[in-house]
């Protein structure tokens, strides 16, 4: 376990009709503070990451199709640093998964469809100064290794 990480299990409401799921709320652990929404597609055989923020924390759901979520604590003053941690998920699956600052994540599609994942991070983007790192997905000393062999 990665120290600051979380996850919430999900559970899609349904009915004849389809499904709710909340997702985050005000009233639970995991909300800090509210900065923007946003969805990010990934295509298959493609990675997102790795990336971390110094500021901002992340709350990833995927909504549509299977994805691989990696996480790496690269933090010099955390008590699990070098650990990392691997989620599969998806909406069959559904789980909140938060991720504090410092945190290297990055995913990746598992199949042939697209993934959407849902961020709600505690900070909007600033794009003149953006709170984004990134570390080259297959060039670096982080233990864990992509399936995919595309992105950046």
């Amino acid at each position: 376990m990665i120290d600051g990480v979380t996850t919430k299990k999900l559970k899609p409401i349904t009915d004849e009709r389809g499904f709710l799921m909340e997702m985050l709320r005000c009233d639970e652990p995991a909300f800090k503070k509210f900065g923007q929404v946003y969805v990010s597609a990934c295509n298959p055989e493609v990675v997102k990451g790795w990336h971390y923020h110094k500021k901002q924390t992340d709350n990833f759901i995927v909504l549509q199709g299977e994805a691989r979520i990696l996480l790496y604590d690269q933090r010099d003053d955390s008590p699990s640093k070098g650990k990392h941690m691997e989620f599969i998920v998806g909406i069959k699956d559904p789980l909140l998964i938060t991720i504090p600052p410092g945190v290297l994540h990055g995913f990746e599609a598992l199949g042939d469809k697209p993934i959407f994942v849902i961020n709600i991070p505690t900070e909007p983007y600033k794009y003149s100064d953006p709170d984004e790192f990134r570390v080259d997905p297959f060039k670096n000393d982080i233990p864990i290794k992509w399936h995919a062999k595309k992105g950046g």
